[in-house]
């Protein structure tokens, strides 16, 4: 079979259509894409079209030209990754002999501490969007619930309970249910008495009725972040914040590592630095931050 499918273009076809089949996320799938393409154009000014006739010394030059380029050691590392992953892949396939990104080494780059809110800069932030009902709702919401943006963009009305918030399954995440506290589910009610008259079934909405979009939360809490004076701060950060607030409360690993919708128990021990103080508990009722 070796050679049979052996240009770039459609290897990379074959390779999609296995990270579909293996259910990746969409935007891991856009991500590999888009990497892949990337190599293919470089090697394409090498004169080099198959993927049979790249060796370890051409995914090398690849690396360096990324460094030159100003790329850094982490978006390098995410690139060779996903290179990695093609290569096995064309390996098991049997579309190549041997694998020359296997002795291709991954540049060394420090991983950064999770950004994590003080007391003082959420306060802030709640007093900063005070008057803009909608998006009061949405910065408590991540608060207390520690649901991601792209969560908040696909929530719908059934998905709010009286106690409860579910999260339905997408892409390749499982259906998790989360506790709503008292200041969360008071600040949805308030948002619900204001919330435009629309026949969509989304939770958060433009004024015209349409859902609000992942780009349209991001940019207006980056907005109230600004006007609070909270720098170096994404909207990723209310999710941290919460993560490290309940562990520094006591709450087990494995549940809050459940409840956060992680795929790896290692992703949420990466914030145990911010619970040395407490020890690991096994509780589950989470306070308000």
């Amino acid at each position: 079979m070796a050679g049979e499918l052996t240009s770039f273009s459609l290897a990379k076809e074959k390779f999609i259509d296995y990270l579909k089949n293996q259910k990746r996320s969409i935007s891991t799938i856009l991500a590999y894409g888009k990497d892949i393409e990337q190599l293919s154009e470089f090697l394409e000014g090498r004169k080099i079209t198959q993927v049979s006739s790249v060796l370890s010394e051409h995914l090398e030059a690849f690396k360096e030209d990324l460094n030159k380029k100003s790329y850094t050691a982490k978006s390098i590392s995410r690139k060779l990754n996903s290179i990695k992953t093609f290569y096995r892949f064309l390996k098991s396939e049997g579309l190549i002999k041997e694998d020359p990104a296997a002795p291709v080494s991954h540049p060394k780059y420090e991983t950064k501490a999770p950004r994590i809110l003080s007391k003082m800069e959420y306060r802030a932030l709640r007093d900063a969007c005070r008057d803009d009902i909608r998006i009061a709702a949405i910065v408590e919401l991540m608060l207390q619930t520690g649901i991601r943006i792209g969560e908040v963009a696909r929530l719908e009305l059934n998905d709010v309970k009286d106690n409860d918030l579910l999260i339905r399954p997408y892409e390749s995440q499982p259906e998790r249910s989360l506790p709503l506290n008292k200041a969360v589910r008071t600040a949805l009610d308030d948002y619900f008495k204001e919330r435009p008259k629309t026949r969509t079934k989304a939770v958060f909405v433009t004024k015209t009725g349409h859902p609000l979009l992942v780009r349209n939360i991001r940019t207006s809490i980056d907005r109230y972040f600004r006007l609070a004076g909270i720098e170096k701060t994404k909207v990723n950060d209310l999710r941290n914040t919460w993560i490290a607030h309940h562990l520094m409360a006591g709450t087990s690993v494995v549940i809050l590592s459940k409840l956060a919708g992680h795929k790896r128990l290692s992703t949420t021990e990466r914030y145990l630095q911010f619970a040395e103080e407490k020890p690991e508990g096994k509780k589950i009722k989470l306070e308000e931050l």
